[in-house]
C-alpha cells in the first residue's frame, strides 16, 4: 500500500483499509479508543489489481485510489472517497490511464491540497510522471505530464502550506515537484544523488515551509532529505521494509516518530527532534514477531495519541496499540482487532 493506511478521521474514529484479494476493505472504531466495526468491502463487487494509494485532506477526507482490470490486457484507474469512518465509502469512480489506455503503469500515488482536492499521480508509458487533479467543483481535469524519466517509485505529500508536492526515485537519484500556487501542476524543482531501496519512500510534512523524504538507501541507512540539501543519513535500516512516520508531542517537544518491521519481525521505533537529523536516533522493538509480508502504519488518535497497527496482508491479522497516558513513548500491549 502506497501512503498511510491507519488514518484518523474527522470525527475522531480511526479507520484500517486492508487489502483483501482483489478487493480493498476498510474497518473503523465505532467510537474513537472503542470497538471495531466488521470489515466492509468498498465499491461492491468490482474487482481491483494489488496496491492501494491512500492519502487524506486536512477536512479529514481519505481518498483511495488503485488499478482496475478494464479489457483484456488493459487496465484503469478508479478513486474513492470515505467522507467519514462510519459511512461507506463512495463507489469507485474510474478516472482513466495517464496513456489513455494500455497495461498498468506503476503504483500510484495521492495527496490531498487544502482545498480538499485530490492529486493523482503515476509513472506513464515514457517512464515521466503523469498527474490528474480533481477540480475545485467537482469532477477532474486532464492528464498531465510533469516531465521525469525513469521514474521508479513516487510519494506525494501535502505541505503545512496546503500545497502538493511529489518524490520520485530515479537510478542514482532522487526527483521533487512543488506546486507553486494553489491549484496548479506541481514543477519539477530539484534533483539530487540518493540510491533509494525500491518500496521504501515516505513524505511527511515537517514544519510550515518544508517536508521531509525519508528512504533507506543502498548501504541500508535511514536517510532524511529536505530539497535545498542533500540527503542525511540517520540510523541504520531496522528491517528491510518502509519506514513509517508522524510528527508528536514528546515532553512538550515536536518529534518524528519512524516505524519499521525489524529483521526480527518485531516492530522497531525512532524518535527525534524534528528536522534535527543531527540529534541521531536509535530503534527500540515492541510487540511479538510478525509475519514477513506485515506492514506498519502511524497515526494519531481522536485523543492525539500515537496509535500503531500492523497488517499481514497472508493472514489477516490486524494488530494495533496506542502510546499509554504518561509521560515518554510507552505503549500499551498489543491487540489483534
Amino acid at each position: 500500500m502506497i501512503g498511510d493506511w491507519l488514518l484518523r478521521g474527522r470525527d475522531g474514529r480511526l479507520t484500517v483499509y486492508l487489502p483483501s484479494g482483489d478487493a480493498v476493505l476498510c474497518r473503523a472504531e465505532r467510537f474513537p479508543g472503542g470497538p471495531w466495526e466488521a470489515p466492509r468491502r468498498i465499491g461492491g463487487d468490482q474487482k481491483l489489481h494489488p496496491g492501494l494509494a491512500v492519502g487524506q485532506g486536512a477536512d479529514g477526507y481519505a481518498h483511495l485510489v488503485a488499478w482496475r482490470p478494464t479489457v483484456r490486457g488493459e487496465s484503469g484507474l478508479v478513486h474513492s472517497t470515505h467522507f467519514r469512518p462510519l459511512l461507506a465509502p463512495l463507489d469507485w469512480n474510474p478516472v482513466g490511464h495517464p496513456n489513455k489506455k494500455g497495461k498498468r503503469t506503476g503504483p500510484p500515488a495521492v495527496a490531498v491540497d487544502a482545498q480538499g482536492r485530490a492529486h493523482l499521480f503515476v509513472r506513464n508509458d515514457g517512464g515521466g510522471v503523469s498527474m490528474l487533479g480533481q477540480k475545485e467543483k467537482g469532477g477532474w481535469g486532464p492528464w498531465r505530464d510533469l516531465g521525469g524519466q525513469d521514474v521508479q517509485e513516487l510519494a506525494a505529500v501535502t505541505g503545512e502550506s496546503g500545497r502538493v508536492e511529489l518524490y520520485a526515485a530515479v537510478p542514482g537519484g532522487l526527483l521533487h515537484w512543488r506546486q507553486e500556487t494553489p491549484g496548479t501542476p506541481p514543477v519539477l524543482q530539484e534533483e539530487t544523488e540518493a540510491s533509494a531501496r525500491p518500496g521504501t519512500l515516505r513524505a511527511l510534512a515537517t514544519s510550515p515551509e518544508r517536508t521531509t523524504l525519508f528512504f533507506t538507501d543502498g548501504s541500508g541507512e535511514v536517510c532524511a532529505w529536505r530539497p535545498a540539501g542533500k540527503p542525511v543519513p540517520l540510523i541504520d535500516s531496522a528491517g528491510p521494509g518502509p519506514v513509517r512516520a508522524v510528527r508528536c508531542d514528546i515532553g512538550g517537544h515536536d518529534c518524528t516518530l519512524l516505524a519499521q518491521r525489524s529483521t526480527s519481525g518485531r516492530v522497531a521505533f525512532a524518535a527525534y527532534p524534528t528536522q534535527r537529523e543531527s540529534a541521531g536516533a536509535w530503534w527500540t522493538e515492541s510487540g511479538p514477531a510478525l509475519p514477513a509480508d506485515a506492514e506498519v502504519s502511524l497515526a494519531l488518535d481522536g485523543d492525539g495519541r500515537v496509535a500503531a497497527a500492523t497488517l499481514s496482508p497472508s493472514t489477516g491479522q490486524l494488530l494495533l496499540t496506542r502510546r499509554k497516558a504518561e509521560p515518554g513513548l510507552a505503549l500499551e500491549a498489543w491487540r489483534a482487532v
